[in-house]
């Protein structure tokens, strides 16, 4: 499970969409495309997942 995806099972769960939520929910579909996309071509992570580094 990606952050994608807990953002889109988020809005999911809420009992009403936040304004501007259609956009993020967007996005969380599109990503996970993307990156699926981007491995099969490069054989590796997306730049931003290689170099993503907990910030906590």
């Amino acid at each position: 499970m990606s952050r994608y995806h807990l953002v889109l099972e988020a809005l999911r769960r809420s009992a009403r969409v936040p304004e501007g939520g259609a956009a993020p929910a967007e996005h969380g579909h599109a990503m996970p495309a993307r990156h699926r996309g981007y491995i099969r071509e490069h054989f590796e992570d997306t730049p931003e997942t290689r170099g993503w580094t907990w910030a906590g």
